[in-house]
């Protein structure tokens, strides 16, 4: 389990990631940090070799957050098979009204391998 606090600046806004013309938080910005805090989640369970990568998320955007607001992104392991890797995610405004919800699945991947493996541009 991890818990992870962001504030909402303009640069995390659907009209300046181009996902729409309103200045509240965007679903993109929402997403990568329901992501940043299932790499959390794993930082202390991986060894130094060992990364994860994002392989499935979905993700409810139930209510919008303004520029100011804070976001507190967690957790909970739903379930692991072996490198697979699902966690429930949910995250709450300043107030505790929930505002997202949904479910990210990770990979734990060897670092150097997976790179490798990455056709070039």
């Amino acid at each position: 389990m991890a818990t992870l606090t962001f504030d909402v600046t303009v640069d995390d806004t659907a009209r300046a990631l181009g996902s729409g013309d309103v200045e509240v938080l965007a679903t993109p910005r929402l997403l990568a940090w329901c992501e940043a805090t299932t790499v959390a989640a794993l930082a202390e369970q991986l060894k130094p070799e060992e990364t994860s990568v994002g392989s499935r998320v979905r993700l409810e955007h139930l209510a919008a957050t303004g520029v100011g607001g804070q976001v507190v992104v967690s957790t909970d392991l739903e379930h692991q098979d072996g490198r697979l890797v699902r966690f429930a995610v949910s995250a709450v405004d300043r107030s505790g009204r929930l505002i997202a919800t949904g479910e990210v699945t990770r990979v734990i991947v060897d670092r150097r391998r997976f790179a490798d493996r990455v056709p070039p541009v």
